[in-house]
């Protein structure tokens, strides 16, 4: 059913990206995983298997993503399905974060998710119909202590996953977004492992109790990327097992 599709999967070698990636590829999907460091983007894709497509972007560097854009799509043919996974955070008590560390973060997680939508949207165009999934998070669902600037930026990306669906919607371009609860990555089980009170907080307000896996976004990005979401536009959809209205 998939198998004449072509996905960009953004930050794909690791984490949420690895697990999205995986799953549109295993689905039959041509994946293009996009990633800043050449070895680990090579390594995911060996993993991931044959429709797994590594390309080497760093996307902060916004003048760069119009030409490989182009290049994705003079090869593929089309690009049917851009998700906006790449992000980065930091954790920081807000009277101390710095101007430049603040716009650091709106640049990666903000600015570059714009220009890679607005030139793959293009391409849809010409194409009349795509969708684009962006990866937003619980951080812009409530107040998360310490992460001032990524909760700017994830609120930013919800904002403009609407504002997107309402100005593409006429080329036949979907956008929505999908927002992570807690998940069990490596890197969220070992912050919370050795924050006990932490984890006991997360799973506290967690009415399902557990953390959820990476597979689960991959789920709901794979629902968003195909016509199984064909009417659905602008929708925030959170993965958290409850987190965001838990009590």
């Amino acid at each position: 059913m998939n198998s004449n599709l072509t996905a960009i999967v953004t930050g794909g070698n690791a984490g949420l990206g690895f697990a999205t990636a995986k799953k549109l590829c295993d689905e039959g999907i041509t994946t293009y995983v996009i990633g800043r460091n050449k070895e680990k983007t090579l390594k995911a894709c060996e993993e991931i298997g044959k429709n797994a497509k590594p390309f080497i972007l760093d996307l902060t560097e916004l003048d760069k993503i119009p030409a490989a854009i182009t290049e994705i799509a003079k090869e593929a043919g089309k690009i049917d399905i851009l998700v906006n996974n790449a992000g980065i955070n930091m954790k920081k008590e807000f009277l101390e974060v710095e101007n430049e560390e603040f716009q650091k973060i709106l640049h990666t997680n903000v600015t570059s998710v714009f220009a890679i939508s607005r030139e793959v949207a293009k391409v849809m165009k010409e194409n009349g119909k795509g969708s684009i999934i962006n990866i937003s998070s619980m951080a812009a669902q409530y107040g998360i202590p310490h992460v001032i600037a990524y909760s700017a930026s994830k609120t930013a990306v919800e904002g403009m996953t609407r504002a997107m669906a309402v100005d593409l919607a006429k080329f036949g371009i979907r956008v929505n977004c999908v927002a992570p609860g807690f998940i069990k990555t490596n890197m969220s089980s070992k912050a919370l492992d050795s924050d006990p009170e932490r984890k006991n907080k997360v799973l506290g307000r967690t009415p399902m109790g557990t953390l959820g896996e990476p597979a689960d976004i991959g789920d709901a990005v794979f629902y968003y990327a195909t016509d199984l979401s064909k009417f659905t536009t602008g929708t925030v959809l959170p993965i958290d097992g409850g987190n965001s209205i838990g009590f």
